[in-house]
């Protein structure tokens, strides 16, 4: 596994308007729970402000090592739900050292078939996106949201990346869909 620097919580003042100074926050552990999200319309350019937001994030919480395999997937994900849903989508990325979950919500409550973990013929224009999900990630699922009191419910589909992991070398027992 390798070793991440620890921030110095060094309190660090701004000088405010009338010239005095206010502290600010001290930056939270490397190892601290932190969790942010995006709601985005049902936009073709959706995908890509996820994956420049999501690339922010990890960059300024120094996990640029899990940056390449977390915006393949999460543009998977995002284009899916813009392609297929016709709905809002939002993508919540969430750190639990050393795990990063990232989730993809859509309005949509169907789940991907099983079958479409197959690999597709060579000469199919799609298809690909969860077999790609099922061999990058570290584990992956999903589950359908029931409508309730405060909303539409939707599905999210999720995956992890384990910090200092081995990406996966080939489908197996990773995925779980959940009905």
């Amino acid at each position: 596994m390798s070793s991440h620097p620890q921030p110095n919580p060094v309190a660090v003042t701004d000088p405010g308007p009338d010239a005095t100074t206010s502290p600010r926050p001290f930056p939270i552990p490397f190892t601290a729970p932190w969790r942010y999200e995006l709601s985005f319309p049902c936009d073709p350019r959706g995908p890509r402000v996820a994956r420049a937001t999501l690339r922010a994030v990890l960059a300024a919480h120094g996990l640029g090592e899990l940056a390449y395999r977390a915006e393949l997937l999460a543009s998977e994900l995002t284009t899916n739900s813009v392609r297929h849903t016709k709905s809002p989508a939002s993508v919540r990325l969430h750190w639990m050292y050393p795990v990063l979950r990232v989730s993809v919500w859509d309005m949509s409550p169907d789940l991907p078939e099983p079958r479409h973990l197959r690999q597709p013929r060579h000469d199919a224009d799609s298809g690909r996106g969860l077999v790609i999900l099922d061999l990058v990630a570290d584990r992956w699922g999903g589950c359908a949201i029931g409508e309730g009191p405060y909303g539409p419910g939707g599905k999210t589909i999720w995956f992890e990346l384990t910090l200092g992991a081995e990406p996966p070398t080939g489908p197996g027992g990773a995925s779980a869909l959940v009905a």
